[in-house]
């Protein structure tokens, strides 16, 4: 049962990451996240980096809750969280900007299609009139334009 609460809460994480990254991030705390768009600190931390505490502080939190008592259904929602968080990392900063110089090449529709569909994002260099905004699942068409090279 634990292993099905991390699953379902890593999967979970997909539509909150969207709702957050559009109303949130592009919304009331959009001066955090405009340097991500915009470049303004290209090559160092951004304002943007903030949100890796936003988002552990309460991780920890369910994280500590969850054993207080012996391990209950919190602790695993958190290891689901921070799952997600491990995966955004990788795939976000390190395969898509680059932040460490790995993982340059690849041939795999599914990574090539989350890598077009994140350029796509960042073409708009404004709150307003995003697009993209998930991680994981983005839309179809930029898995389908790198399936059908094949």
């Amino acid at each position: 049962m634990n292993f099905f609460i991390v699953l379902l809460t890593f999967f979970t994480m997909e539509g909150i990451t969207w709702l957050t990254h559009k109303y949130i991030m592009h919304g009331f705390l959009w001066r955090l996240h405009k340097d991500h768009h915009d470049h303004s600190n290209e090559g160092s931390l951004e304002k943007n980096d903030y949100f890796f505490l936003i988002f552990a502080v309460p991780t920890i939190a369910l994280m500590y809750y969850g054993t207080v008592n012996g391990y209950n259904h919190w602790f695993y929602i958190a290891i689901g969280i921070a799952l997600y968080g491990m995966a955004y990392f990788f795939v976000h900063d390190i395969f898509i900007h680059q932040r460490f110089k790995l993982f340059t090449k690849t041939n795999n529709p599914y990574l090539l299609g989350i890598r077009r569909a994140h350029k796509q994002h960042h073409k708009h260099i404004t709150k307003e009139e995003g697009e993209c905004f998930g991680f994981l699942w983005v839309p179809i068409r930029y898995f389908r334009m790198y399936w059908n090279k094949k």
